[in-house]
C-alpha cells in the first residue's frame, strides 16, 4: 500500500507535522506486514483473521474473495438422492415462504463458508436473515461483517460424529445460533440453539413432534422421509405440492368457466327461444286483426 506524506509546514507546526507523519507511516508499516502475512493454501483454503482483513485495502480484499475457492474436495462421497431431496425440498419450501411474506432471508445449500482462519465448511443448508438475496460463490464472514443464523444437516452415511458431534461443539464455538440434523433414515430430527451469553449448545426440546425454530419462527418436523415445515398449524408447500396447488386452481377455475360458459349458451338459447316464441305470437296476433278486419271488425274495438 502507498503511503503518501503531507508537505512540510514551517515554524511551530512541523514538529507536530513531523509526529503525524510518522504516525502514518508507522501504520502503513503495519498494515503491510499484516497483509502481507495472508496467503492461501489450495489444500486447505481459510478466509484471512480479522487483523489481516481489516489491515487490507479495498483492491486486496477483492483478490482474496477472488482467491477464495467454491469449490473443494469433500471429506465424504455423494449420497444420492437420499440425501440431495430432502435439502432440496426444504430449501424450494422455505424459500416459497419468505418470498411470499415479503421478507429478506438469504438461503443456499452446500455454499462454502468461510470464517476468519477456520476451515471452510459447507452445510447441506444455510439461512441468514434480513441480508441481500443476490446469487453469491461463497459466505465469507468478514466481508458480509456477519455470520450465518442457522445450519442444517441431512445424514445419510458415513462419519456421523461429523455432523453429532464435531459440528456441534464448532458451530457453537463458531456463534452459530441453531444447527439442526436431520438423519432420514432414522426418521429424526436433533436440534440446537445457542443461548444468550454462552458458548455451548442447548438441546432443542420438540414439541408434539415439532422442534420450534427461534431463528426461522417455524416448526421442523420430520413427514415422509423429509423435513416438514410449519408455521402454526400450516405446512410450508415445496415447489411440487405448488404446482400440484397451482394446478389444481387451474383446473377448478377451467371448470368454471366452462360451466359458466354452458350456462350462458343455455340462458342464450332460452332468449332465443323466448324470442322466436314472442314473434310467432306477434305473427298470429296480426294475422287475426287481419282476419278481423276482412270481417268488418276493428280489433281495437275488441280491447
Amino acid at each position: 500500500m502507498a503511503c503518501e506524506s503531507p508537505a512540510s509546514t514551517p515554524g511551530a507546526e512541523r514538529t507536530s507535522v513531523r509526529a503525524e507523519v510518522g504516525r502514518r507511516l508507522s501504520q502503513c508499516y503495519h498494515r503491510d506486514v499484516a497483509s502481507s502475512d495472508y496467503s492461501l493454501d489450495p489444500s486447505d483454503p481459510r478466509a484471512p483473521s480479522e487483523a489481516q482483513w481489516r489491515a487490507m485495502s479495498e483492491a486486496q480484499r477483492a483478490r482474496v474473495l477472488d482467491s477464495l475457492p467454491s469449490d473443494f474436495p469433500r471429506a465424504t462421497p455423494p449420497e444420492g438422492d437420499r440425501h440431495r431431496i430432502p435439502k432440496a425440498k426444504a430449501l424450494e419450501a422455505l424459500d416459497e415462504y419468505f418470498r411470499r411474506i415479503g421478507r429478506r432471508v438469504y438461503l443456499s445449500s452446500e455454499l462454502p463458508v468461510y470464517y476468519p482462519e477456520e476451515r471452510v465448511f459447507a452445510p447441506d443448508l444455510i439461512a441468514v436473515l434480513d441480508v441481500e438475496c443476490h446469487e453469491r460463490n461463497s459466505w465469507v464472514v468478514s466481508h458480509e461483517q456477519r455470520g450465518i443464523d442457522l445450519a442444517l444437516e441431512v445424514h445419510i452415511a458415513g462419519d456421523a460424529k461429523k455432523d453429532a458431534e464435531r459440528n456441534v461443539e464448532r458451530f457453537a464455538r463458531l456463534g452459530i445460533p441453531e444447527y439442526f440434523m436431520f438423519e432420514p433414515l432414522r426418521g429424526r430430527i436433533t436440534g440446537y440453539r445457542l443461548r444468550a451469553g454462552e458458548s455451548a449448545y442447548a438441546p432443542i426440546i420438540p414439541q408434539h413432534g415439532r422442534w420450534p425454530s427461534s431463528v426461522l419462527q417455524l416448526d421442523l418436523s420430520v413427514e415422509g422421509g423429509r423435513v416438514r415445515f410449519y408455521h402454526g398449524s400450516a405446512p410450508l408447500p415445496d415447489a411440487r405440492e405448488l404446482i400440484e396447488r397451482l394446478s389444481t386452481l387451474v383446473d377448478d377455475a377451467v371448470d368454471r368457466a366452462e360451466e359458466e360458459a354452458r350456462r350462458a349458451e343455455e340462458e342464450a338459447r332460452r332468449a332465443e327461444e323466448e324470442a322466436r316464441r314472442a314473434e310467432e305470437e306477434a305473427r298470429r296476433a296480426d294475422r287475426l286483426a287481419n282476419k278481423l278486419r276482412e270481417l268488418g271488425v276493428d280489433p281495437d274495438d275488441l280491447d
